[in-house]
């Protein structure tokens, strides 16, 4: 401020009435309470700063230099600082102090989880905001100074943030990493979710499997070659020895388990091999004690069950053979009935005989066959029925599609075809009436009063009814047959009702 704004002001201050500018004094306590903050300032202009200012990022005392005496300054050509800049400035100093105290407190937190390892670009882009903030501090630039302090402070709080995420991202590629078999990456992943979170098992846990993942592989490989060429045994050893390496490799785990599966279907099969051996032989007692071992492997075994019932049943095979030959007999015969029947036989000695139910199911099917055929043929009037003839139909399409058919199912076709062919040809039917009966075919509908008529219908069962006042009702049934011709049918209600006794 000029001297001549000072004089000014003070003019100004000089005009006001002595009662005002004594009404407006402070008082004592808040002379003591303005002497106590300007020494504070006091202290953040020349105190502070001193103490700042040996330091820079990161943390590296600053080079000491040789002093060069400063070249005096005129009193005239340095522009005089007033009391309120010069308060703005320690403002704005100690502002500068309190986020570089923020900023040099995370900073210290990062360099400990060695930040340089995981985020070298963004932490390196930090510190430069961070260096240009001390160039701007040590040019008392300290607007600028907290800019760049400020964006440094968030950087690095942003790498803190972003801690929890990195771990979860390196942990989720070290284990797929892990199910890929790629060691080299895994173990990457793994050390850099360590150096994130330096104290985690699970990051621990991951590396060792990681370290130990090229061992468990060959292992693995060796198991395969050993199983394709038949050492299972050999091969259950490679892949429990790579599981006690990493107990958690669940492919390792599947190939064992699949390989002791292997292993003991195999058991299984060579001791009930023994004991069908032994039935073949006639010597009962070695079967059930080879059927009684194969029960022991797998208790639930109903194979093995059934063998053993089988075997102290005295089980007849010749018995099996012969109700097998007289299956194939009926069947060539086409009675299918019978040879149902068999198969039904040899199923109530052993139900577990593959040939059995498959022919049974067979034969059962070929008989449903035989039966809807043969009711379409011998009851034709019912084909009158849309839903009688649509399955009629579906039927005789069934029997068509079936390769290599017998004598007897050839002839059903040929039979059904004739039928579905006359049942399709209407009928000249005669109808006639006394002009007076109200008549109603119910197949076809109301014909009304008549003498005659003629309807063409096809081949069925028809109901015609007839109605007159004072009459009793008639009903007539007829059958319309495939011959092409039909008796006249005659609907009259003659019978008078007597009224009041007469």
């Amino acid at each position: 401020m000029s001297e001549r704004n000072i004089e000014h002001s003070a003019a100004l201050l000089d005009a006001q009435p002595v009662v005002a500018r004594q009404s407006r004094r402070p008082s004592p306590v808040v002379w003591i309470m303005l002497g106590i903050l300007v020494l504070l300032a006091l202290a953040v202009i020349f105190v502070l700063p001193g103490v700042v200012d040996d330091y820079e990022l990161p943390f590296t005392p600053r080079a000491v230099t040789e002093t060069v005496p400063a070249a005096p300054v005129s009193a005239s050509s340095t522009p005089a600082i007033s009391p309120f800049e010069e308060a703005q400035r320690a403002r704005q100093r100690a502002e500068a102090q309190e986020v570089l105290a923020s900023l040099l407190e995370r900073q210290n937190a990062l360099v400990a989880i060695n930040v340089e390892a995981w985020a070298q670009s963004e932490y390196a882009s930090a510190v430069e905001s961070a260096r240009l903030g001390d160039e701007a501090y040590r040019g008392q630039q300290f607007d600028q100074a907290i800019t760049h302090y400020r964006s440094t402070d968030s950087a690095l709080q942003a790498l803190q943030d972003s801690l929890p995420q990195r771990y979860q991202d390196a942990m989720a590629a070290g284990a797929a990493a892990l199910q890929s078999g790629d060691a080299a990456q895994a173990g990457e992943n793994f050390r850099l979710a360590l150096l994130v979170n330096p104290e985690d098992a699970n990051a621990q846990a991951g590396l060792r499997r990681a370290e130990s993942l090229p061992q468990v592989l060959a292992l693995m490989d060796e198991a395969s070659t050993l199983g394709s060429s038949g050492e299972l045994q050999a091969a259950r050893a490679r892949l429990e020895q790579a599981l006690t390496l990493d107990p958690d490799h669940q492919q390792a785990r599947r190939q064992l388990d699949d390989l002791s599966a292997r292993i003991a279907d195999n058991a299984f099969t060579a001791v009930m091999s023994q004991g069908f051996a032994a039935l073949q032989e006639g010597s009962a007692d070695a079967a059930i004690a080879a059927f009684e071992r194969a029960l022991a492997m797998r208790p639930d075994s109903r194979e093995a069950r059934a063998a053993i019932d089988q075997t102290r049943d005295q089980l007849d095979v010749s018995q099996i053979a012969r109700h097998r030959s007289n299956a194939a007999t009926y069947e060539a015969q086409e009675d299918w009935a019978s040879a149902v029947a068999e198969y039904d036989a040899v199923l109530a000695i052993d139900s577990n005989l593959v040939f059995a139910v498959e022919g049974r199911d067979h034969a059962a099917r070929r008989q449903q066959l035989d039966t809807l055929l043969q009711q379409a043929i011998d009851q034709p009037q019912r084909l009158s029925d849309d839903a009688v003839h649509a399955q009629a139909l579906q039927v005789y399409y069934t029997g068509e599609q079936l390769e290599n058919p017998g004598p007897r199912l050839q002839q059903q076709l040929d039979q059904l075809e004739q039928v579905l062919l006359a049942a399709q040809v209407p009928v000249d039917v005669q109808l006639i009436s006394d002009n007076a009966t109200e008549v109603t075919l119910y197949q076809v509908g109301l014909l009304g009063k008549f003498e005659s008529r003629t309807l063409s219908l096809t081949p069925g069962r028809y109901v015609a009814v007839g109605t007159r006042p004072g009459y009793r009702d008639v009903r007539e049934e007829f059958v319309v047959g495939l011959d092409g011709s039909s008796a006249p049918v005659t609907i009259s209600c003659t019978d008078a009702v007597a009224v009041n006794g007469r």
